[in-house]
């Protein structure tokens, strides 16, 4: 299964970061180096949509937690939302859906309080 971190502009600032496909040890590099330029290019607040990921093993949720830890360091965030099935199943199983405020439909992340 391939694996895929696009892009998506959204109005009102933030980032968005489509996830596509299965996030595991072998992809997880992919999004740590997406993120890591996002936030050195000064961009504080971001948003995982997940909606079009299909498996996420414990690498890809640290790869989360480390994406928001490294948001917060330049006075940001990072938020999830449209997880769907075993995805979700995992984020609320492992209290990340708790610490890293998700949500399940896609929400502009503009909208999103920094705290």
């Amino acid at each position: 299964m391939t694996f895929s971190v696009n892009y998506v502009e959204r109005d009102g600032g933030g980032a968005c970061l489509r996830l596509v496909g299965e996030l595991d040890l072998s992809t997880a590099p992919v999004l740590t180096a997406a993120i890591d330029q996002l936030t050195a290019a000064g961009e504080t607040r971001v948003l995982l949509d997940l909606s079009g990921l299909t498996f996420c093993d414990s690498t890809g949720m640290a790869v989360f937690v480390r994406g928001d830890n490294r948001a917060a360091a330049v006075g940001g965030w990072l938020r999830l939302t449209g997880a769907q099935g075993r995805v979700e199943r995992v984020l609320r199983v492992t209290g990340l859906a708790d610490v890293l405020r998700y949500e399940p439909e896609s929400v502009d992340p503009a909208s999103r309080s920094a705290s």
